[in-house]
């Protein structure tokens, strides 16, 4: 992440809160002597974010590398766009890329396998909810003993979370009349990932420092 302390003084309440509403990061892992493992996964993060519940397919190498535990680190990535320097509406500025990233670093604890079906469960009503007015889905949709077979594929972990790292780059090392003026260029013309979502919180008082 980027280490300037302008894009760094987010209150970790409020990182914690954009992590939990997302819900979705990649975790990555070293092992000795080899390429740091990644994988991409839901997960669920206690109310006092000192957790995160996940689950990984029993066949990912993570699983056999970290089964006994191991530090991990979750990066969960929000909105992101290219910002071009004559956004910035003056002179002498630089192309750059404007993003939300927080990472919740730890170790990875095995859980029991029978908590497994009750993860699953949170995790389905935790995600269902934001469809609403959709009735949610249950796994008593579930035919015969589909569930109980997709259980012995898929292995329950929780993340002790002991360091919260976060960047908010959203222009803060800029006046505020060039930072807005790239932040409506943005909306209009951006790319990357919810550009718009990303110039929504450059315009905010959010980005004021």
């Amino acid at each position: 992440m980027h280490p300037n302390p302008a894009f760094r003084g987010t209150e970790t309440e409020e990182s914690l809160t954009f992590a939990r509403a997302r819900g979705f990061g990649m975790l990555a892992a070293s092992v000795a002597d080899q390429a740091p493992l990644i994988s991409h996964v839901p997960f669920l993060l206690a109310e006092d974010g000192k957790s995160a519940d996940l689950h990984l397919v029993r066949s990912n190498p993570m699983v056999r590398a970290l089964h006994t535990g191991g530090v991990a680190r979750l990066a969960v990535s929000g909105p992101d766009s290219y910002v071009s320097p004559d956004w910035y509406e003056v002179a002498d500025q630089v192309p750059t890329w404007n993003y939300v990233a927080v990472h919740l670093t730890g170790r990875l604890q095995a859980l029991p396998q029978e908590d497994l079906p009750a993860l699953l469960d949170r995790l389905s009503a935790h995600f269902e909810a934001a469809l609403t007015p959709k009735t949610p889905w249950t796994r008593e949709k579930m035919q015969g003993d589909s569930f109980e077979r997709m259980l012995r594929m898929i292995v329950p972990f929780r993340l002790i979370i002991e360091d919260v790292q976060s960047t908010w780059k959203l222009g803060q090392n800029k006046p505020a009349e060039v930072r807005l003026a790239a932040a409506q260029h943005m909306a209009a013309y951006g790319f990357g990932s919810e550009a718009r979502e990303l110039a929504a919180l450059m315009q905010s008082p959010f980005a004021d420092v």
